[in-house]
């Protein structure tokens, strides 16, 4: 007797990470991106932001296959019937540039990464991590050049960059979006957080605590988002009567941020609250002024401008600003899609407001 139940749906399949590096390897060598061989293993985990173990099972995969063959050399060699196989759909590429390499990032900006790749990926767009500290120095055009030319991308989207870099891409035309905040004068597409607003925000919090007396702790490497927060905490303090504000701008090392917090703290009148840009400083800080025999926040108070996970674990908790990674890699996705689909995108500077999170700090 035949039934009429209609049949059940097959389940959707949720490719792995291994399958999807293995797709990736091959659009690039289908589209003549690597045409006798591959690069080494880091250079590859680096471009496809994946573990060396991913990489490894996707290039065994492609061997066994017969897609790549290992000479005598331990060099993968591309198979040369297979990198004449016409390309499939041509796929637009995104290419992503930082200072740090995808293993250095930190966990928020690690999440915000892996979800804009997913994101990038089901519209059908291939993502290019590049890890270059050269393109980042003062003077980036020579090694710019290089790597755009090598490397040609749809949409080239920059983080941690400076005046110099977005300079040379509005030079040379090319569609870029700055994760970040650009200089003053550079109309370049940029998604940041609105740290002139935290700061600003985190003024008038520790004015209405009771200091008079703060200081700003930030890289003496500042740019971006860290100008635009100290303007923010002047501009929250300006006019107030009796408040002396300082800003403390350390090397990045422990040590040289240390020397700063004992010789602003030997001062006649030291600052009785801290705001601290970076997470990893604002643990430097605390533990250091604690050390000092600083009761927190009975003698000073500490605000953490960023978030990271393990902020949440702190004794006392900290008083901070996060922003939801999820809704950063979102607004970062719509401009690059946009860019990607049309080539241009509105000059204009995409602010997300953090939440702060009181804290036992303050």
């Amino acid at each position: 007797m035949k039934s009429n139940v209609p049949p059940t749906p097959a389940l959707p399949k949720r490719l792995s990470l291994v399958a999807q590096t293995e797709k990736s390897l091959r659009e690039g060598i289908r589209t003549g991106h690597w045409k006798e061989s591959l690069p080494g293993e880091r250079e590859l985990c680096e471009y496809l932001q994946v573990s060396r173990r991913t990489l490894r099972a996707a290039l065994g995969e492609l061997q066994r296959t017969g897609w790549l063959e290992v000479s005598q050399r331990q060099r993968r060699r591309i198979r040369a019937s297979r990198a004449a196989l016409p390309a499939a759909v041509q796929k637009k590429t995104i290419a992503v540039l930082s200072p740090w390499s995808f293993q250095a990032l930190s966990m928020p900006m690690t999440f915000v990464m892996d979800a804009l790749r997913d994101k990038l990926a089901k519209s059908g767009c291939v993502v290019e991590f590049h890890f270059n500290r050269a393109c980042f120095s003062a003077q980036p055009a020579r090694a710019l050049a290089k790597l755009v030319d090598s490397h040609p991308a749809t949409v080239w989207l920059v983080f941690g960059s400076k005046e110099p870099m977005q300079r040379w891409f509005i030079g040379r035309r090319l569609s870029c979006l700055v994760a970040g905040s650009c200089a003053p004068g550079i109309a370049l597409p940029s998604v940041d957080v609105d740290y002139r607003a935290a700061c600003r925000h985190a003024g008038g919090v520790l004015w209405r605590k009771g200091h008079r007396r703060l200081a700003l702790v930030q890289p003496q490497d500042a740019y971006g988002g860290d100008v635009d927060g100290e303007e923010g905490m002047r501009e929250s303090l300006r006019g107030l009567p009796g408040v002396h504000f300082q800003v403390l701008r350390h090397d990045g090392t422990a040590v040289h941020l240390c020397t700063l917090l004992d010789d602003a703290m030997r001062a006649p009148s030291p600052p009785t609250a801290f705001l601290v840009a970076r997470p990893m400083h604002v643990l430097t800080a605390m533990m250091h002024l604690l050390r000092r025999g600083l009761r927190i926040p009975q003698d000073v108070a500490v605000i953490s401008r960023d978030d990271a996970p393990f902020l949440q674990s702190t004794s006392p908790s900290t008083a901070r600003y996060a922003t939801n990674p999820a809704v950063l890699a979102r607004r970062v996705f719509m401009a690059v899609r946009q860019l990607a689909e049309t080539g241009t995108v509105p000059a204009q500077a995409i602010r997300l407001m953090p939440k702060f999170i009181d804290g036992e700090t303050v």
